[in-house]
């Protein structure tokens, strides 16, 4: 993948999936941007590419094989994204978020671009009564720690430019719906189906839901303003899952805690907020959408 251009090349890794193809989507409406994106397709899909950029398929390990250009920024949300489903399959995480990582990485260190790296906001979640901290939950919760803490320090090592943003809880149209998805969008295609919604115990685990709208105004504004780590976007829509199961109505059946229950997330925006940035959408708004739709 290679492209000639006096455009602003951007460089999106998982540009195919929910949150990477809305990104692109965005980027690609400014004339001035050349998008692409390389993405394996693991939770990706083919039917998420968008007019106006330029797909490639590969692993982010081979990110050098792939890419034949200099990009002037490069987006990295390119990863395995699950908590609980981490811990029935912790070698494909390691290969997708620590060797895919380091690939990107010393993409970026050979380039010398600026990195925006997409965190995960489960390591700030308060230790457990068990003792266990948000980064130790799971394989995932884990490598993306390590992860953001090792783009930090390439940062450092190599006098390189990188945003560290963290996501919360994110929803919005073309979010997965199988394992892989977040309670959002699961619970949505079960309450089309018609079928009980599932709700972890104890069911008063609070989070804080942020549209995807949202989370790409928030990625853009920390890729041109922002510097350095600790830029949470998370909306103020916070409620249990028992709260978000009742939005929804119907019938709904509590299953079993796993080892990566979590209570809650502290949120921290005060760095987006400093920028200029504002949550827009409401959980609640969505929801209703959904279910009135269900009822025409």
């Amino acid at each position: 993948m290679s492209v000639k251009s006096s455009k602003k090349t951007i460089l999106v890794t998982g540009g195919a999936g929910f949150i990477g193809s809305h990104l692109c989507e965005r980027l690609a409406q400014d004339s001035k941007n050349q998008v692409l994106s390389l993405d394996n397709y693991f939770s990706g899909k083919k039917e998420n590419h968008v007019p106006g950029v330029q797909y490639g398929e590969g692993h982010t390990k081979d990110i050098s094989k792939h890419v034949r250009v200099k990009p002037d920024v490069i987006y990295h949300l390119g990863e395995y994204s699950r908590v609980r489903q981490s811990l029935q399959e912790p070698e494909v995480v390691w290969d997708l978020n620590i060797d895919g990582t380091l690939g990107v990485l010393e993409f970026w260190r050979k380039h010398g671009c600026k990195l925006i790296y997409a965190g995960s906001s489960t390591k700030f979640t308060p230790e457990r009564p068990d003792g266990v901290m948000g980064r130790d939950l799971a394989p995932y919760t884990w490598a993306k720690a390590a992860n953001s803490e090792l783009v930090r320090n390439y940062a450092r090592w190599y006098g390189l430019p990188y945003v560290n943003v963290y996501f919360y809880n994110v929803y919005g149209p073309r979010e997965i719906t199988d394992a892989y998805g977040a309670v959002i969008g699961i619970f949505k295609q079960r309450f089309k189906e018609g079928q009980p919604l599932q709700v972890a115990s104890p069911g008063t685990q609070m989070r804080c839901f942020t549209h995807i709208s949202d989370i790409v105004d928030g990625i853009i504004l920390a890729a041109k303003q922002g510097e350095g780590d600790g830029y949470g976007i998370g909306a103020d829509d916070c409620y249990s899952l028992l709260e978000v199961a009742r939005m929804f109505g119907g019938a709904r059946i509590m299953l079993p805690q796993t080892k990566s229950t979590r209570s809650s997330a502290t949120v921290d925006v005060a760095q987006m907020r400093a920028l200029g940035w504002e949550p827009k959408e409401k959980l609640a708004d969505y929801i209703y959408a959904i279910t009135h739709a269900k009822k025409q």
